[in-house]
């Protein structure tokens, strides 16, 4: 007997199939949306209303542009960008210079950012439980350190795209509930703008989106999932759902800060939670409480994770997750985020040079691998044509900006 398919169940059992295709992608989007991105988006809406919600639009498209790339270069070679750099340069000076500078950026920057990170999340629980951060922290991080060193890139890919469902059901819903001006927002989003005294905030909205170490993670992380160039498009559907909800998640909070707060001065994101009492009543603190908590959790497990995988493909270490060299790298990393966290570093001073260092590097990163897909030896056919080098040469030089902009800051911001 043969078996019918109606029209109405072909086209869920496409879209189920095209769901279960998501996971590098938000990988990707739990990275960057961290407690500095909650922070920055509660103040940017608190501060300039729905003005700047053309900045989170610019950012996310920047952000599907570089990792397109990143992604496209996993698949056709089936190696990282790491070890794509590692292959690019014939001068040993260049060669191992580029690879040492690489290594150190990245690993000092992912130590920087894990610190601000399990803060975060403990922040969040904080409010849910009330423990101090300084129990939680420690505790969160040891949660981080047992997935990657007990669990496969499976596991971790799932545990995150949980945490990313969390903070868009919270932060979605919230901004639903307050009911904010359509015609605004659409305002804010495809009309920019740069509101006298905006521009450090501009400047912190990209750059908390467009983050270094995702383009090593990405690259890497679609070998474990894609091994030929017939998933490109399976792979660019990923990335173009998952940032866009990323996207979506970061305009979320603005536009909910720029409803209930707009002209107040934002000190932390619990002043989000006391604004809302009004519309969420006792639920305020919950709802704020698990998006800080799940943002925290998510980018404090990704920092370390992206870090081991820039060094594993820069140094030839093959076997991803399952190298101890690799699971060494991630835990070091995870280790000095929890004594921070324990003895109460200035976290303030870390995230400072942080951004320096990430001042330095994205242009540095973004530039690196724009040259990398355009070696047709290693890409053939799949290198960059013409237009894409066009959009991906505008992203890097804005990048390039953002980073000499927000490097002077940092610097001014330590002087000062």
């Amino acid at each position: 007997m043969e078996t019918t398919v109606s029209k109405s169940e072909a086209p869920r059992r496409g879209l189920v199939e095209r769901l279960k295709s998501i996971g590098p992608g938000m990988v990707i989007v739990a990275s960057f949306i961290g407690p500095g991105t909650v922070t920055t988006a509660t103040r940017a809406g608190a501060s300039f209303g729905y003005a700047l919600l053309w900045a989170v639009v610019f950012s996310i498209l920047a952000t599907i542009i570089l990792q397109e790339m990143s992604a496209r270069l996993g698949i056709i070679t089936q190696k990282g960008l790491g070890e794509a750099i590692a292959e690019q340069f014939s001068n040993p000076i260049i060669k191992y210079g580029t690879m040492t500078l690489v290594i150190v950026a990245i690993t000092v920057g992912s130590t920087a950012y894990i610190t601000g990170d399990l803060m975060g999340g403990s922040t969040g629980l904080s409010i849910l439980t009330g423990l101090p951060q300084k129990v939680i922290g420690p505790v969160l991080g040891i949660i981080i350190l047992f997935l990657a060193l007990k669990g496969s890139y499976k596991i971790v890919e799932k545990f995150m795209i949980g945490l990313v469902l969390v903070m868009g059901i919270t932060f979605i819903t919230t901004m639903i509930v307050v009911r904010p001006n359509i015609g605004e927002v659409f305002q804010g989003a495809f009309l920019p703008s740069i509101p006298l005294g905006s521009i450090i905030t501009v400047i912190a909205l990209i750059g908390t989106t467009v983050v270094p170490y995702n383009l090593f993670l990405h690259a890497a992380t679609v070998n474990e999932r894609w091994k030929s160039p017939d998933d490109l498009k399976e792979s660019r559907r990923d990335s173009m759902i998952s940032i866009l909800i990323g996207g979506l998640i970061t305009a979320a909070i603005l536009i909910t800060s720029a409803t209930v707060m707009k002209g107040m001065t934002v000190e932390s994101v619990g002043d989000l939670s006391i604004q809302l009492e009004p519309v969420l009543g006792s639920w305020s603190s919950a709802f704020i409480g698990i998006g800080f908590f799940a943002a925290g959790l998510s980018s404090a497990l990704a920092g370390p994770l992206g870090a081991a995988y820039t060094i594993s493909g820069l140094l030839g270490w093959k076997n991803g997750m399952k190298d101890k060299r690799f699971k060494a790298v991630f835990a070091g990393i995870t280790v000095f985020g929890i004594f921070s966290t324990l003895t109460g570093f200035e976290v303030v001073s870390v995230i400072i040079f942080a951004q320096a260092i990430n001042g330095i590097l994205l242009p540095f990163i973004a530039f690196l691998l724009l040259v990398i897909v355009n070696n047709k030896k290693r890409l053939g056919g799949y290198a960059n044509n013409l237009t894409q080098n066009i959009i991906g040469g505008v992203v890097v030089i804005i990048c390039a900006g953002l980073g000499i902009y927000s490097l002077v800051d940092a610097i001014g911001a330590f002087l000062g």
